[in-house]
């Protein structure tokens, strides 16, 4: 089943076209990865998905649910960890949680079992009575995710959800996520940290200038537009033969990816000049490197 199903989406602001016509659809269970750059139209798609952006155009469903037509069962559905900090300043630890679960419906004496596993969970059960302005960076960002999975949702949507964390902590979210999304759980993130999505998420989309340029499988994606190369490394210095996507660097050659019929040429020249091989080794693309060609397209 689809967790969220986006058709033909639009949404202006005065003077600029935000979001142009995208359609892409996340599965149950999947971990998505939304890239773009900064005003690429990802937080803009968000705020239209959760209903902090009214779009122009378009269909939104979460789980079969119109996040117009039905406003409150949609939303029962979704859990935003958003990038910067929006809590109640007058608000303990713990009330953060219950009043966030007040507003799914959910009773201080019904959801107490689950602020208690949170605040465990997080690292933050020494501290329920602590004034949030008093926590650190840190802190604020595990409270900041334990209020988005305080009423259980089916759907979490992570806005930089590790910007300014050290990197104890960030491991210590991935390691949680990766968890709970194996057990069922809907994540849509958007980083940053291009080797974090690369590293977390089954699926990737990414979208610039308010259109998507791309969106499929991880490995797909990576292995469809990888232009990583081939290192040969040799006893000694080879003379230069000019190829497409060959470099000659002293003892080193690099044969990139989209020049790899040049690979037999190379060895034949090797050969002819009595030059042995040392090492060969294939190096990948990253998907940064993908990710900033795609976007400066």
């Amino acid at each position: 089943m689809k967790a969220i199903s986006i058709k033909n989406l639009y949404k202006s602001y005065p003077g600029v076209d935000a979001i142009k016509g995208i359609s892409f659809d996340i599965e149950e269970g999947d971990f998505f990865g939304f890239l773009g750059p900064n005003g690429a139209g990802k937080t803009t798609t968000i705020n239209c998905i959760i209903g902090l952006a009214q779009f122009s155009q378009g269909n939104i469903e979460v789980f079969g649910k119109d996040v117009k037509k039905d406003y409150m069962e949609a939303r029962k559905f979704i859990g935003t960890s958003p990038q910067e900090y929006n809590f109640d300043p007058y608000l303990s630890i713990a009330d953060v949680l219950i009043y966030q679960a007040g507003y799914y419906g959910i009773k201080k004496k019904d959801v107490m079992p689950k602020v208690e596993e949170l605040l465990k969970q997080f690292k933050l059960d020494g501290k329920s009575e602590v004034d949030f302005r008093k926590l650190s960076g840190g802190m604020k960002r595990r409270l900041t995710l334990a209020r988005s999975l305080v009423h259980d949702p089916k759907v979490l949507i992570l806005d930089e959800p590790t910007a300014g964390v050290d990197v104890e902590l960030r491991i210590e979210l991935h390691n949680y996520l990766k968890k709970i999304n194996k057990d069922g759980k809907t994540i849509l993130l958007t980083s940053h940290y291009i080797d974090e999505v690369e590293k977390l998420c089954d699926t990737i989309c990414i979208i610039n200038e308010g259109k998507i340029i791309a969106n499929e499988k991880t490995k797909n994606l990576l292995d469809r537009l990888d232009d990583g190369h081939t290192e040969i490394i040799t006893d000694k210095v080879s003379k230069k033969i000019d190829l497409d996507c060959v470099e000659f660097n002293k003892n080193k050659i690099l044969v990139w990816n989209r020049g790899k019929h040049h690979l037999k040429e190379v060895f034949a020249h090797l050969q002819k000049q009595n030059i042995k091989v040392i090492d060969i080794k294939t190096v990948k693309d990253s998907l940064q490197n993908i990710f900033l060609r795609l976007t400066k397209k």
